[in-house]
């Protein structure tokens, strides 16, 4: 099955209008009247409820029965996502026409057959080509999650050339439950098929323009896609239109060195100006909103591109165009020129004749495939949560959430590397195996830019390796790590509360009584809101223990959120001591700033005492709320590292209480 990479033109249009980001207007700028995402869904006449629900029941079993075979282990998430799908749908009231309902009876025919495939030792989807939907246990929550893929007619198990494949972004989708997506992939090849190309459509679980699990759904993803299929790592393309363009943006200045190419279409960039011009919202953010919006805003980014062969395209009528301009204004600003098409007279879609122009740049940049040894590296982060490209890690800053940047330059002619670094205390440099351009016989130098510095390193290895790590002690630069004297904030360590989502974690529910009934209160509440919201925002089941059954493998492995007081929850109170939060039950004391226990609460993140190496969150979830829903660009963090929430004020769709005092934790993890 060979499938064109030129569709026509009202087809390009139709499909790329399928999932718009368009806001419903000023009646979404209104925080107490938000309406629900996803929507409520149609009711299910009673003859297709129980058809439904008996399909779903003989599926369950023979899943059931397939997880007694160690040997099938590997492959049941392709079959438990059918069931997932129509659980939700059934459970959740979220099939959302009588299609739906349709969709869900095809789910449950293809998943049976799976299972009684699998059942006999068969696996026939996995060497097939054409559309495939795929399953993967995520980390996170160990939820199965489904993604589609594309495979090529020319692609065979047996075969040992390697493969491109492009990630596709889906648009925004308020109706995209898992029913929708799984039939969409397998009956709809998608706006782009390259010729002997594996396509691969995330999830991103669901609507979050691929942010926070959205953005481990693709890593993810891709990662089970390159155990099962021969992906070539130098030819992979990240791609998307609307939202779908939003997150091609972010995932291409954040993890700069995964991609041959980005190829950005409409969406937004960035959150304060998208929001003013799309949806014309009159913005009043916190200093800690202004600053987490740096986590995602993809212009302060911008640099990264420098490395990254970047084609974007709008519409020349579409709102969302604003997208691109900012990331074009910000590279200008940077002296480089954004290759920039546009379709000319075309609102919110592609035009059939940029669609070509875009196909051809990126099959040429295929060709050339992904710089595996670039001798100049140009990056910028405000965050350790993003800081390698290439051969360059950031290993720690002077201050989170100030742009920090680095030239490096590689000069084989000199046997040297130079370094151009702002905002950073720590680097690492790491030329693989193979690709060592330096002289074998010959110490290589390290200059330091803006100083007086040449620091000597060691000579490379007889495996054409090298490698290097750096640290400034405050008074010069150091070679070698920094001395560890404590806590320090590091790469997937740092904050702000909403990181500790990004990975595995179990909620710890409190056993005991709280000791004053409004925490109590809110802290169950909140706790519900989590369970709730995850499920609904992020596509997941949050696991969920008590407090007296956390185990030595959960503290080892697993970040913890902790809901109640010391009073009501063991956990918590075996390490209130170690926090530098005080909380009894008569007063909160963050810095010089007391609060009474008995209508405050704290929510904060912090590096788990007992294991530094994993997190113990206070009562939070992700921290933006409904109203974030509404429009991708809002859903960035609302919070920092801590915060003290007054709980006389009722949460509402913005915040979870009266938030009175808020800020981040320094570069030791201590209260400013």
């Amino acid at each position: 099955m060979m499938f064109s990479l030129r569709l026509g033109t009202a087809a390009l249009l139709l499909a790329a209008c399928a999932f718009s980001a368009w806001a419903d207007g000023p009646k979404d700028n209104q925080p107490d009247q938000v309406r629900q995402v996803p929507p409520v869904g149609v009711e299910v006449p009673a003859a297709d409820r129980a058809a439904l629900t008996e399909g779903l029941a003989q599926l369950d079993k023979a899943i059931t029965s397939l997880r007694r075979s160690a040997n099938k282990q590997v492959l049941l998430p392709d079959v438990e996502i059918f069931a997932r799908a129509v659980r939700q749908g059934l459970e959740h009231r979220e099939f959302f026409s009588p299609g739906d309902i349709a969709k869900a009876k095809t789910l449950l025919q293809v998943g049976s057959q799976r299972a009684a495939d699998l059942a006999q030792g068969k696996a026939p989807w996995t060497t097939q080509t054409g559309l495939v939907v795929r399953g993967y246990r995520s980390r996170i929550d160990n939820t199965v999650q489904p993604y589609g893929l594309v495979v090529p007619e020319s692609y065979t198990g047996a075969g040992k050339d390697k493969y491109r494949l492009d990630l596709w972004f889906h648009g925004r989708g308020e109706r995209s439950s898992e029913t929708v997506f799984i039939d969409e992939r397998m009956t709809k090849v998608g706006r782009f098929a390259p010729q002997d190309t594996l396509v691969l459509h995330p999830y991103g679980r669901y609507s979050n323009a691929f942010k926070f699990a959205g953005e481990i759904d693709v890593l993810e993803a891709l990662e089970h896609a390159r155990q099962q299929y021969r992906v070539d790592d130098d030819r992979v393309a990240v791609r998307g239109f609307s939202m779908g363009g939003a997150g091609c943006w972010q995932m291409a200045v954040h993890y700069p060195d995964l991609f041959f190419a980005a190829n950005p279409g409409a969406g937004f960039s960035e959150t304060a100006e998208f929001l003013k011009s799309f949806q014309q919202e009159e913005l009043h953010p916190t200093w800690y909103e202004e600053k987490l919006w740096r986590m995602y805003d993809c212009t302060g980014y911008a640099v990264n591109l420098f490395q990254l062969p970047t084609v974007a395209y709008s519409g020349e009528l579409d709102r969302q165009k604003q997208a691109a301009d900012i990331m074009e204004a910000a590279l200008a600003d940077l002296d480089l020129r954004l290759t920039h098409l546009i379709g000319p007279d075309t609102k919110h879609a592609i035009h059939p004749v940029s669609a070509g122009l875009i196909e051809a740049r990126l099959d040429q940049l295929a060709e050339a495939g992904r710089a595996r040894l670039p001798l100049e590296i140009r990056f910028a982060t405000y965050t350790l949560k993003y800081n390698r490209a290439f051969w360059l890690t950031v290993t720690s800053l002077e201050q989170h959430w100030e742009q920090a940047t680095v030239t490096g330059k590689l000069l084989p002619e000199q046997n040297t590397v130079e370094l151009a670094l702002k905002n950073i205390s720590g680097v690492k440099i790491a030329i693989p195996s193979g690709r060592n351009p330096f002289a074998l016989d010959q110490p290589v130098r390290i200059k330091i830019a803006g100083t007086d510095q040449t620091l000597v390193g060691l000579r490379p290895g007889t495996d054409q390796s090298w490698e290097a790590e750096l640290h400034h002690d405050g008074r010069a630069w150091r070679l070698g790590p920094a001395p560890v004297s404590g806590l320090r904030k590091q790469q997937n360590l740092q904050g702000p509360i909403d990181d500790a989502l990004m990975d595995a974690f179990t909620v710890v529910r409190p056993t005991g009584k709280a000791q004053h009934p409004l925490v109590g209160k809110w802290t169950e509440a909140e706790l519900e809101h989590l369970v709730q919201e995850w499920r609904r925002q992020f596509r997941g089941d949050v696991v969920i223990k008590r407090d007296d059954e956390i185990t030595a493998d959960d503290i080892a492995n697993r970040n913890l959120i902790l809901f109640g007081d010391p009073s009501s929850n063991k956990v918590l109170a075996s390490l209130i001591d170690k926090l530098p939060i005080q909380w009894n039950a008569e007063q909160i004391v963050a810095g010089d700033q007391k609060f009474d226990a008995a209508h405050h609460a704290p929510v904060m993140i912090y590096p788990n005492p007992a294991n530094p190496e994993r997190y113990v969150v206070l009562n939070s979830g992700f921290t933006y709320r409904e109203f974030a829903y509404l429009n991708n660009a809002r859903q960035v963090p609302k919070l920092p590292d801590w915060a003290i929430v007054d709980l006389r004020t009722p949460a509402d769709s913005l915040w979870p209480g009266r938030i009175v005092d808020a800020d981040f934790f320094d570069e030791k993890w201590r209260i400013k």
